[in-house]
């Protein structure tokens, strides 16, 4: 159930009263008790949800395969959203569901499945009522310092590379993930856990756009940019003014046929600042530049075709001199590739290709991979039937990570075409994984792929966020990446070892990850087996258990911020032929509530100790990024359009906010012209996952949007498509 926002309500319970308030109550313990207090309260919390919600922590069990699937989650927990009419559930003959799966209240496991993530607190909305006013002197000094304690990062806690450390402090905010290491975490902390709840509304501004902005606002000095999705409108809003009016706009020259062509929506995911630029990529292949100042187009580079089912709409990285690009559209049969452009010019220093032969790849004698299988020659055609490599899928379209020590850029690969599986044998080599590779020439330095053979869309693009940690007594560079395939995986950035692979969601395709071969155990019984046959109960779904969606850490914390998707499926593979700029997919999708009827989660991982600490259950795909503060708070939205801050330590929620639309971008923080701390974020439903809302499908239809209308028939009952600018900040004393 929505609850208005946090100022409207009544008094909390002792479990959800505010730190500042509980300062305020508490005048006469004095002033050691009274900064502990926000600690003591969350312990209270913590402890009392999980012992209530302890029943709904482990993930509920699936059924075996048949010919046809089901529409509804398996065996939930909670209601079920209501199906418009029958006409969106996948065709049925059998509902697959034994007499010992009714009486055990669902379907059973697979017994070669993964188990689920490990037990964390689930944290659900409070009850509202009077504190316990004799709580406070019930908890001793001994109490209080443990919940201290267990405030700081856990020992072994990744650290930020010293490149990163010196961007946090920033008080702009230049690029997608604040730095090229793609935590998402400032040092700012004005807005803090004790008076978060004082937020107020500083500013709006219409997009003029009613499609799902993905996009992150930048701060640059006195202006504020903000992209949008197509036409890709450029905004520079003067944050010395009041009500930070525009000073003006750009919107790049593009046909309106790229709108077509967009697998997922015409979103964009943002614009990075270098050089007295504003780059970004537009829907119809063009990397643009603009003057900050003057918002003149600098340069422009067109890189793709839409004829050939190519869009763009990732955000670029920075690395060096250079900028990194890449392309979409693995559903339309497009061959990925990666771009390094220069930052003055615009000009093509050098490309990559996802697949085909070596010399294509840039793969030479620098490419030591870890593990046995990527070696070999042109692995990129041979892993492919003949000719296949060509029309392949694997784009770039996510996230591009950069270490600047080791020169070298991670860049995801995304999911092989089509989607029909049995009609591509092998691993198909390079799609679904990742590359790093020197930053200057673009060269293979090593790879590791996520998902070999991908019979699932689990592409590889997901953030791989820079970090450094001990690791079994050896200090060692990572990567952790929340992979679509449902693990959280720790992968040595200097060459390509899997440290760990720990489920941070409910998976049945799979059984885990071998370390010593890297690769993902197939369930092999939930695998497609030829066209017509539905394979059922497939967790995580196409999107993955998470997606584009961005996370951030907290080395203040040590606790990596997931905003991700509790999604399954149902799968029937078709005949396709591959037509240029037409979908090239071969599959019926129909996607479903995973474990427990929710369909979205808000997860703080221990990364030292691979597990969760605690989950915020959400009506709907948590669609939107996390962002990290050093005022002990990660913020993040939802898509009905609630935008919430919470206690990083503790996942209290502290304080939301009602947007006019739902909410599935990046929010940042920045320092205004002002000295004061603001936070902004975008409203506007839509992607992949809101595109039933966002292009107005049918909810009748199942299948629409590659399946994921299924699962998302009731979000319009709960938001409408949208548009708007949202800057907060504290009220002057």
């Amino acid at each position: 159930m929505s609850l208005p926002p946090m100022k409207s309500l009544p008094p909390m319970k002792l479990s959800l009263m505010s730190p500042r308030t509980a300062i305020r109550r508490a005048p006469m313990q004095g002033p050691e008790l009274r900064r502990r207090l926000p600690f003591i309260r969350t312990s209270v919390a913590v402890l009392a949800w999980t012992a209530f919600s302890a029943f709904a922590v482990l993930a509920p069990s699936y059924a075996q395969d048949t010919d046809s699937p089901r529409s509804e989650a398996p065996s939930p927990s909670h209601s079920q959203p209501e199906k418009p009419d029958a006409s969106s559930e996948a065709p049925s003959e059998d509902s697959g569901t034994t007499d010992a799966d009714r009486a055990a209240g669902g379907p059973q496991t697979d017994p070669d499945a993964a188990p689920p993530a490990a037990d964390a607190a689930v944290l659900d909305e409070p009850d509202t009522g009077e504190a316990d006013p004799g709580q406070e002197d019930r908890l001793n000094d001994q109490q209080a310092a443990q919940m201290e304690q267990d405030a700081q990062p856990p020992a072994g806690a990744p650290t930020l590379p010293e490149f990163a450390k010196e961007g946090t402090s920033d008080p702009d905010w230049t690029m997608p993930g604040k730095t090229t290491g793609l935590t998402r975490y400032s040092e700012l902390d004005e807005i803090n856990e004790e008076n978060v709840d004082e937020l107020q509304l500083a500013f709006t501004f219409s997009l003029g756009v009613n499609r799902g902005q993905e996009a992150a606002p930048l701060k640059v000095g006195e202006t504020l940019y903000v992209v949008t999705a197509y036409p890709n409108h450029l905004y520079a809003l003067d944050l010395t003014k009041p009500g930070a009016p525009m000073k003006w706009k750009y919107t790049p020259d593009q046909p309106l046929a790229a709108q077509g062509v967009a697998c997922c929506d015409v979103v964009n995911r943002g614009a990075v600042y270098a050089d007295g630029k504003i780059i970004y990529n537009t829907l119809n292949n063009t990397t643009v530049a603009v003057d900050a100042e003057s918002g003149e187009e600098a340069w422009r580079t067109k890189l793709g075709k839409i004829e050939n089912g190519e869009t763009m709409t990732m955000a670029p990285t920075l690395a060096g001199d250079k900028v990194i690009v890449g392309n979409s559209g693995g559903e339309l049969g497009i061959r990925g590739w990666v771009k390094a452009l220069d930052i003055a010019s615009g000009e093509v220093v050098w490309t990559a290709n996802s697949t085909g032969p070596d010399e294509d790849v840039k793969i030479g004698e620098r490419f030591k991979p870890f593990y046995d299988q990527y070696k070999g020659e042109n692995l990129g055609v041979k892993t492919w039937p003949t000719g296949m490599w060509k029309n392949s899928g694997g784009g770039a379209w996510g996230w591009v990570s950069y270490d600047p020590e080791l020169n070298l850029v991670y860049t995801g690969i995304g999911n092989p075409g089509p989607w029909n599986s049995s009609m591509r044998p092998g691993d198909n080599l390079w799609a679904a994984g990742v590359f790093a590779r020197d930053a200057d020439t673009g060269e293979a330095v090593w790879y590791y792929q996520t998902s070999p053979h991908d019979w699932n869309d689990y592409d590889g693009v997901n953030e791989y966020m820079i970090l450094d940690m001990e690791w079994k007594g050896e200090q060692r560079k990572v990567l952790v990446h929340p992979g679509r395939t449902g693990y959280m995986y720790i992968l040595d950035r200097e060459t390509g070892e899997v440290l760990s692979a720990k489920p941070f969601a409910a998976i049945t395709t799979s059984k885990g990850v071998d370390l010593k071969t890297g690769r993902i155990q197939w369930v092999k019984e939930k695998m497609p087996e030829g066209m017509g046959r539905v394979k059922k109960d497939l967790c995580p779904a196409a999107p993955g258990a998470k997606d584009w969606q961005p996370s951030s850490y907290s080395p203040k914390t040590g606790l990596l911020y997931v905003p991700h998707q509790n999604l399954c499926m149902d799968l029937k593979e078709t005949e396709v032929g591959y037509i240029a700029g037409t979908p090239f997919v071969g599959a019926e999708v129909w996607m479903k509530p995973g474990p427990g009827g929710h369909r979205g989660e808000f997860t703080a991982w221990d990364v030292a100790n691979e597990e969760p600490k605690w989950t915020h259950n959400e009506r709907f795909p948590v669609w939107s990024g996390a962002l990290a503060t050093a005022g002990n708070i990660v913020f993040y939205g939802t898509m009905d359009g609630w935008f919430k801050a919470l206690n990083a330590t503790t996942g209290e929620e502290l304080w939301k906010f009602k947007t006019s639309s739902g909410i599935i971008s990046q929010p940042t923080t920045w320092r205004g012209p002002d000295g004061q701390q603001y936070i902004t974020v975008l409203d506007g439903v839509g992607g992949w996952s809101g595109a039933i809302v966002a292009g107005s499908l049918d909810p009748r239809d199942g299948t629409a949007a590659l399946g994921f209308v299924n699962a998302m028939t009731d979000l319009p009952d709960y938001t409408t498509a949208g548009g708007t600018l949202y800057a907060f900040k504290l009220p002057k004393d």
